[in-house]
């Protein structure tokens, strides 16, 4: 019966906490980046207090270096982001126009055969470009006119630095504020998981943060030595959408090679040059990377963590992106220790069963 009770309540704990987290998703963006903000700094802070720094002074001091070489980087690409970002935007037309043409070119079968069928290949690019962009215009007109977009702005631009400054002074005090109510019997179990959680998702997030930030700046670099258009956007955002398995680089082949056949064609030495840079990134990404950078530190296959991140960010947007990742690897590491006890419990070896 204590039992039943137990599961009882967790699950209707659980389901209050999704509920919640289901209706407050929007304002939350601000408060679940400082926190990331916050347990990203924490380790350097815990160095500078062992070294004899005031917690208060070394929190500034990290969030201050942190915030002050945001801003430089944000300044020094965030310009020619956006201007590359309006010049793709206006040379969809033209590139689909270009595609088409191509895909409809009878001196070019191979190529009508590799897009498409026989007739339909023109109309298959067509058609996908043009939803696409009626879909990016949807959601983006869509945030701006129910003012999600400004309010998540000014929100990352103010709340942010606070709720971060504050918990990394008191990150110490939280943890063990939530290790006090856990109830005795079990406190060193839930120590244990913690432990673990910490270990996999810091190994996680610092190395895939690694590997984001050298593969966009690879990318952006490679592909403007080819003489690529729209190479640092191509860049940013494939470097940013490697925090998601296989996506980043799957955009960075299918976007850098579209803009390359547009651009090139006939040239294929240069539009060679451009697919063997991205290819040269996955491999890098592949085989030195995201092996010693990350390993296996969530030890989540990689289906799941790509179920993880579409589902959160599915029923929860942004926010659920952001915590698709610790949710998984805390998932992972309760599932693990579930299927340990079960292993060890008579209902799986039948000892001591009637």
């Amino acid at each position: 019966m204590r039992f039943e009770r137990h599961i009882a309540f967790w699950i209707v704990a659980l389901a209050v906490f999704v509920g919640l987290f289901w209706l407050l998703h929007h304002i939350l963006l601000p408060f679940v980046v400082g926190a990331a903000i916050a347990y990203l700094l924490d380790p350097l802070a815990n160095q500078l207090t062992k070294r004899g720094l005031n917690r208060l002074v070394a929190a500034l001091l990290m969030l201050g270096t942190f915030v002050i070489a945001f801003v430089g980087v944000f300044l020094l690409i965030a310009p020619v982001l956006i201007n590359q970002l309006s010049s793709f935007i206006d040379h969809i037309p033209g590139y689909v126009q270009r595609l088409q043409s191509l895909t409809t070119d009878p001196s070019h079968p191979w190529l009508k055969a590799l897009i498409g069928s026989t007739a339909g290949g023109g109309e298959f690019v067509s058609a996908l470009m043009t939803k696409s962009m009626d879909y990016l215009t949807g959601v983006l007109t869509s945030l701006w006119t129910k003012g999600e977009a400004i309010l998540s702005v000014l929100s990352l631009l103010v709340i942010t630095p606070v709720v971060a400054f504050y918990l990394l002074c008191d990150w110490n005090r939280v943890v063990s504020a939530f290790d006090d109510l856990i109830p005795r019997r079990q406190r060193d179990i839930a120590r244990t998981l913690a432990r673990e959680i910490n270990k996999a998702l810091s190994g996680y997030l610092h190395g895939q943060l690694l590997v984001c930030a050298i593969l966009g700046a690879y990318y952006a670099i490679g592909l403007t030595l080819a003489g690529l258009s729209f190479a640092v956007l191509i860049g940013a955002v494939s470097g940013f959408l490697t925090f998601i398995p296989y996506v980043g680089s799957l955009t960075a082949l299918v976007v850098s090679s579209g803009v390359a056949l547009a651009q090139f064609f006939p040239d294929w030495t240069r539009i060679l040059i451009v697919v063997g840079v991205v290819l040269v990134g996955q491999f890098l990404e592949g085989n030195v990377l995201s092996p010693k950078l990350v390993g296996e530190s969530v030890g989540l296959h990689p289906l799941w963590l790509i179920f993880a991140l579409l589902a959160s960010g599915y029923l929860f947007g942004f926010v659920g992106l952001l915590l698709a990742i610790p949710l998984a690897a805390a998932a992972g590491v309760l599932t693990r220790f579930a299927l340990q006890r079960y292993r060890a419990s008579p209902l799986y070896t039948g000892k001591g069963s009637t």
